[in-house]
């Protein structure tokens, strides 16, 4: 999508692993965490809020 192919090639390690950990989240799950309905689990949060911060805008 527009997220990853804007971002992916300037991650690092530990970035892709967050991004690879959160594609194996439930769609339910992250649906919450990205309208702020639900707190994200720390190792992914800012991670939810980059990209809660690029579908506000």
């Amino acid at each position: 999508g527009g997220y990853a192919d804007a971002h992916l090639a300037g991650m690092d390690a530990a970035a892709l692993d967050a991004f690879e950990a959160l594609l194996a989240e439930d769609d339910h799950d992250l649906y919450q965490w990205v309208t702020g309905q639900a707190a994200p689990p720390a190792r992914l949060a800012l991670l939810i809020e980059k990209l809660a911060v690029r579908t506000d805008g």
